[in-house]
C-alpha cells in the first residue's frame, strides 16, 4: 500500500496535521502550558461549583456551620477529582504523542523516499526553491533524529516542549482548587451571606483574565463571556429556588 494512501504529498501534509493537532488536544487548550491551564480551568469551575452549592444549602435552610463544613468536604473532594482529572487527560495525551513519534519514526526508516516527498513540499511551501531546497532537504534527511523532530514539527505541528508533564498539570489544577475553596470559604466565615457570590465573582475575574493574558487574548471578552455564563447558571437556579 502507498505511504500516501492514493492522495497528493498536499493532501497527505493536510491529513497528517489534523492528526498532531487531535493528538495534542486537551481540556485545557493547546495554547498556554498544561498547569497553567489546569490551574485556570480548576479555579473557575471551583468557583461556580461552590457557589452553586451555598445557592443550594443556603435555600434549603442549614444553618452556617453545616454550610460552611459541606463546603470545605465539597472542595476536599473537588480537589483530589479535578488533580487526578489533570493527571490522567495529560498522561493519555502523552501517549498519543508517543504514538505519533514511534509512527513517524517508523515511516522515516521503512519509507525514505516518500519522507523526502513530503519534506520537499513542506520547505518548497516555506519559499525555498532551486539548489537552495535540494541542500536543504539533503542535509535534513541526512539525520534521522533530526529528521524526525523536523517531522513532528513541520508536518504534525508538534512541539514536545511545551507540554507540562501530567504531574505537573496534576499539581496546577490542585492549586486553582485550594486558592478558590480557601478564600472563599474564608470569605464565608466572615460575611456568611455576601461572603461567597463576593468571592466567586473576584476569582473569576482573576482567573478568566489569568488564562486570557496567558494565551494572549483579550482580557474583556474572555471576563464577559464568562461572567454572562455564571451569572445565566446562578439566575436559573436562584429563581427555580
Amino acid at each position: 500500500m502507498s505511504h500516501f494512501e492514493g492522495r497528493a504529498v498536499p493532501e497527505h501534509l493536510k491529513e497528517a496535521r489534523k492528526k498532531g493537532a487531535l493528538a495534542s488536544a486537551e481540556i485545557h487548550g493547546t495554547e498556554m502550558a498544561g498547569s497553567m491551564g489546569a490551574l485556570a480551568d480548576a479555579a473557575k469551575e471551583s468557583a461556580l461549583y461552590l457557589l452553586i452549592l451555598w445557592l443550594i444549602l443556603y435555600k434549603i435552610g442549614l444553618v452556617e456551620t453545616q454550610i460552611f463544613s459541606l463546603l470545605l468536604f465539597f472542595s476536599c473532594g473537588l480537589l483530589i477529582w479535578k488533580a487526578g482529572r489533570s493527571a490522567l487527560l495529560g498522561w493519555a495525551r502523552l501517549e498519543r504523542l508517543h504514538r505519533l513519534t514511534e509512527e513517524e519514526r517508523w515511516e522515516i526508516e521503512h519509507h525514505p523516499t516518500q519522507e523526502r516527498e513530503e519534506l520537499t513540499e513542506l520547505y518548497r511551501a516555506k519559499g525555498f526553491d532551486g539548489k537552495l531546497l535540494e541542500e536543504v532537504v539533503d542535509v535534513l534527511m541526512a539525520d534521522d533524529n533530526r529528521l524526525l523532530g523536523v517531522m513532528l514539527e513541520e508536518e504534525l505541528g508538534l512541539t514536545l516542549e511545551v507540554y507540562d508533564h501530567p504531574l505537573k498539570q496534576a499539581a496546577g489544577a490542585a492549586a486553582g482548587v485550594t486558592i478558590v475553596a480557601v478564600a472563599l470559604l474564608f470569605l464565608f466565615w466572615l460575611f456568611p451571606f455576601y461572603g461567597i457570590p463576593t468571592g466567586a465573582t473576584l476569582m473569576l475575574a482573576i482567573f478568566s483574565t489569568l488564562a486570557a493574558k496567558k494565551e494572549r487574548n483579550r482580557a474583556l471578552p474572555a471576563l464577559i463571556w464568562n461572567f454572562a455564563t455564571a451569572a445565566l447558571i446562578f439566575g436559573v437556579l436562584f429563581f427555580i429556588a
